[in-house]
């Protein structure tokens, strides 16, 4: 076994694709953290975290079914179906486990599953492990999509897809999508990772932005660990979807729930963007700042009017060359690779934050210059 692992790590070594966790000593401009409003350090989730610990201690000590359950997160729940507009919300551990609970639970062998290309790993993994027939379509292609879906034969249809791509930034047509679903009798589920807390004239997301409600998209997924600054995440439906995922999705039902004193945290944070609209004024405000200086310098963006702005590359160790120049300027951008994106499009992913100001958004564009 220990030569086989060796010699994985080899090849990985060889490709330009090993990673390494950094533990960072000094004093950096951090462009490569999804805390988008800024709100991971906010004084008033430590002092809510602080004072729900001691009410409640750390661990929930059971799953959701035995005795892991408690009021925090009861509480948590109805904010984020309030938030979202929904009949009701499931807390989930991570993005990863609400993808995998709700996609497993909801088709099966008979059934087919339609993935935008540039979905997120976790769809994907999610798609293969329900059994379902997959269909993948061109990124952001809706004929592709109609095409697909006038094949299948499949009992159930279910379309999935990023409301934000999390290595482009750029933003899923849903009002097509929506509308080629209703067509073919098909459901649709969005993962709105990246949307949720930044797009919409409230922050409610992508679904905001494009005025689709549940009757539109039935399955909605959110993260809590980038723009509310916290950790986990949820889905947010009708009740009769959340009742069926209480009952049958395994990544909810076996695992230990979340800290009770973590579930009254995420509530004060939902809270405080609301309340903060200009976090997001702000982030967007920066972005718009950004793009405009960056065009001037004629360094190369993907079309986004999101946080994420990436620049292509092209091959890992270039990439991994512009990364480290820019470490030596004391900001951090992290170069993404195979498999996470295609081959031949490794990248600087930037990401921009409400903590940022426009000094530092120059210092970014200046280094940038030199690097890429």
């Amino acid at each position: 076994m220990q030569s086989h692992l060796k010699n994985i790590l080899k090849q990985q070594q060889q490709a330009d694709l090993y990673r390494t966790r950094k533990i960072h000593q000094k004093t950096f401009l951090n462009f490569s953290s999804n805390d988008y409003l800024g709100l991971a350090n906010h004084p008033s989730l430590k002092t809510t975290w602080q004072q729900a610990a001691d009410k409640y201690g750390i661990g929930s000590g059971g799953s959701h079914l035995i005795t892991g359950h408690t009021q925090a997160h009861h509480e948590l729940e109805t904010t984020l179906a309030a938030y979202t507009q929904r009949e009701r919300a499931l807390l989930f551990s991570t993005g990863y486990m609400a993808n995998l609970g709700v996609i497993t639970s909801l088709v099966g062998r008979h059934d087919a599953i339609f993935l935008d290309k540039l979905n997120h790993a976790s769809l994907i993994d999610a798609a293969l492990l329900s059994r379902a027939k997959i269909h993948r379509y061109a990124h952001n292609n809706i004929s592709n999509l109609e095409k697909l879906l006038e094949k299948s034969s499949a009992k159930h249809k279910l379309i999935i897809t990023d409301g934000v791509f999390s290595m482009d930034g750029d933003i899923a047509l849903l009002a097509d999508i929506a509308q080629i679903a209703n067509k073919y009798q098909a459901w649709l589920m969005v993962d709105d990772a990246h949307g949720l807390g930044i797009l919409g004239n409230n922050g409610r997301g992508s679904l905001e932005m494009y005025n689709l409600d549940a009757e539109n998209v039935p399955i909605l997924m959110g993260t809590l660990g980038k723009a509310f600054g916290t950790f986990g995440a949820f889905i947010a439906g009708s009740e009769l979807l959340i009742e069926t995922l209480i009952q049958s999705a395994r990544s909810y039902i076996y695992t230990t729930a979340l800290p009770p004193a973590l579930a009254a945290t995420i509530k004060t944070s939902i809270e405080i963007a609301k309340q903060e609209p200009w976090r997001r004024q702000h982030l967007h405000e920066l972005i718009k700042y950004f793009r405009t200086n960056a065009a001037k310098l004629k360094i190369p963006l993907t079309d986004s009017i999101t946080p994420i702005q990436a620049i292509i590359i092209g091959d890992s160790k270039s990439a991994i060359a512009a990364s480290e120049a820019l470490y030596e300027h004391r900001i951090i951008v992290t170069a993404i690779r195979p498999p996470t994106v295609p081959q031949g499009t490794a990248r600087l992913r930037i990401t921009l934050s409400a903590l940022h100001d426009k000094k530092q958004i120059d210092e970014l564009l200046a280094a940038l210059v030199n690097v890429i």
